[in-house]
């Protein structure tokens, strides 16, 4: 993930900046009831990590679990049990965001392109992630990148190819820009240090600079989120009221602005800890053990 006022909206006339926790969890439940565009399908139950083999079973679990509340799925990997996740939404009668993991690591990375290749050629996939924060990571290198994302719109060239990074990156790297198909940029006001009073006016300035590297093309939030637990950063602070302010905010946003936005994330994942802090453990919607949030 990447580290870079409004009036608090309003959603289900419920004043989201009241500090009414008991009216905060309805109107957090209601609008998930009511749908949201899509989420990012964490896989990895307690104790699993990135690089372990993820069952069928395990994923129809989860999916059986999200299926009702959204319209489209994100997965980030096309290795280890990864490239079922399509597959289970598709016969769930979800649309499918799905990315192939590219890292430093060359050999691995075939297997993902070649991975998602072959979702996309067996109907699996609506759009294609060639890579996520690879640039921002500095794993590859932009002309590796530029190749691998050639190669996917090659093969497919009936479906949209994208890539996911920071929404800075799309500023700072118009090749890239300039070959996908639509710009997939992951917006974390949390993650630059933005106080909670301000985050959807700062997220909405992140779109709009993400809309002029664009210059016409779609833009598709990737990524954004809000942890209710673990240390602050800076001035963003993560609380169960904060979480769901920023959730009903980003949803009701969405909505009224009709912009497609993946919510990060679906599951809490322990195994995050190493890479994040404690904080990295919270993101989900759902806890570790499949129990949707802030109900009480």
């Amino acid at each position: 993930m990447s580290k870079r006022d409004g009036k608090l909206l309003s959603l289900a006339g419920t004043d989201v900046s009241a500090s009414n926790i008991d009216q905060l969890r309805k109107s957090f439940k209601s609008t998930l009831n009511n749908g949201i565009f899509g989420i990012s399908f964490s896989a990895y139950e307690e104790g699993q990590k990135p690089g372990d083999i993820i069952s069928l079973q395990q994923i129809q679990k989860r999916m059986a679990i999200l299926q009702p509340n959204v319209s489209w799925m994100r997965s980030f990997s096309c290795r280890h049990g990864n490239e079922l996740i399509p597959v289970v939404a598709k016969s769930m009668g979800l649309k499918t965001l799905v990315g192939a993991w590219l890292g430093d690591n060359l050999e691995e990375n075939e297997e993902e392109i070649e991975g998602l290749i072959k979702l996309a050629k067996e109907g699996h996939v609506d759009i294609c992630a060639v890579g996520n924060e690879v640039l921002y990571r500095d794993d590859l290198s932009e002309a590796q990148l530029l190749d691998y994302i050639n190669r996917v719109k090659e093969a497919v060239p009936e479906l949209p190819v994208g890539y996911v990074d920071a929404y800075y990156e799309f500023e700072d790297r118009p090749a890239v820009t300039e070959i996908c198909d639509v710009i997939l940029a992951n917006c974390y006001p949390f993650w630059e240090g933005c106080a909670l009073e301000y985050s959807l006016l700062y997220m909405k300035d992140m779109f709009r600079r993400t809309q002029v590297a664009a210059a016409g093309k779609k833009v598709i939030i990737t990524e954004t989120g809000w942890p209710n637990q673990g240390r602050s950063f800076h001035g963003a602070h993560p609380s169960e009221e904060n979480a769901i302010k920023y959730f009903l905010n980003a949803q009701q946003w969405a909505q009224a602005e009709n912009i497609d936005l993946f919510y990060f994330s679906s599951f809490d994942e322990s195994w995050k800890i190493d890479a994040e802090g404690d904080v990295g453990a919270y993101w989900g919607l759902w806890d570790k053990y499949e129990n949707l949030k802030y109900l009480k």
